[in-house]
């Protein structure tokens, strides 16, 4: 179900007021997903690309979150733009779903080239035993790819999330927030304001 308008165009606005904030990376938000034990871990990703179909963001498929994600699609995503005047952060939960091919390869086409050979080096989330391993790898893949386009590695893409709620929270004068909740309910998105 695409975000309502609403939601999308206040989205848009507070993120391209987070660019323009002077914010030194005002794309970082927190992913959490949970694994078969229902155990939940957090982390920080870079959001891709908003739209009316959702948030975006690209990692290894055999990740951590790769792999917990197998086992449970539901997530939630929170941004904090703290140098907004007010503060404002969005908290999103949903549905991770992967993107095309087609659409991982165009995303992985535009990075740099030593970020696509890290994709290929890197064993996401498993143990290094050192730096030098690492470092050891990369000149492989630099060297396998010499003189050559980097082509995206199949276990390396993007995930869209597709909201099911939003929340919207801006900072108040003596902690009285103001905060907005949209939920997605029998396909039809319903806003109701929220207690600080």
């Amino acid at each position: 179900m695409p975000l309502d308008p609403t939601i999308l165009e206040t989205l848009q606005r507070l993120h391209a007021a987070a660019c323009a904030s002077g914010d030194p990376e005002p794309n970082a938000m927190t992913v959490a997903t949970a694994d078969a034990e229902g155990r939940v871990h957090a982390r920080m990703v870079l959001l891709k690309t908003l739209d009316a179909r959702g948030l975006t963001f690209f990692t290894h498929y055999t990740s951590d979150k790769g792999a917990q994600l197998a086992v449970n699609p539901r997530i939630a995503l929170c941004l904090h733009w703290k140098w907004l005047q007010p503060a404002a952060q969005v908290r999103i939960e949903g549905r991770a779903e992967k993107l095309s091919a087609v659409e991982s390869d165009a995303y992985f086409a535009t990075r740099e080239r030593l970020s696509q050979l890290g994709a290929w080096a890197s064993l996401q989330s498993q143990t290094l035993p050192d730096r030098a391993e690492l470092d050891t790898r990369i000149h492989e893949f630099e060297q396998k790819f010499a003189g050559r386009d980097v082509p995206r590695p199949a276990e390396w893409g993007g995930y869209r999330v597709a909201p099911d709620m939003v929340e919207f929270w801006y900072a108040g004068a003596h902690r009285w927030n103001e905060r907005e909740r949209w939920e997605l309910q029998d396909g039809d998105w319903h806003k109701r304001l929220l207690y600080p």
